[in-house]
């Protein structure tokens, strides 16, 4: 019976350890994101969110970087199977409509990942 106590004691530290050191990242996350605010890289997510609201209903192509890409919007949106559409946009995140052969689905995208955004000229 002391040993399940002695686990359990064992399990509790390692999950202080994991939270006390998660907390230390958010810190210094939060440091990094302030840290930004003048550079080239705040400026040009400021010009694309100002580019999507001129988009908000319209057909685009969306352009994401390489690590955050969208199996349904590289494959059914930006090609001739289908459209995307920005139904609604704030500063972190996109709401949009993939219309395309597999059907009407509506995603969630974070603003950050998105490269570069264009109005579709098929549509």
């Amino acid at each position: 019976m002391e040993y399940v106590g002695f686990v359990f004691g064992i399990f509790g530290l390692l999950a202080y350890i994991q939270s006390s050191s998660l907390s230390k990242r958010v810190i210094a996350l939060e440091e990094e994101l302030a840290g930004i605010a003048g550079t080239s890289s705040f400026e040009e997510r400021r010009a694309l969110l100002e580019a999507v609201d001129a988009y908000i209903g319209k057909p685009v192509i969306l352009d994401l970087k390489e690590d955050c890409e969208d199996v349904d919007i590289v494959m059914y949106g930006n090609s001739k199977y289908g459209t995307n559409t920005i139904l609604d946009a704030d500063g972190d995140w996109l709401l949009v409509r993939i219309d395309s052969a597999k059907g009407i689905k509506e995603k969630l995208i974070r603003a950050g990942s998105v490269q570069r955004i264009s109005l579709d000229s098929k549509v």
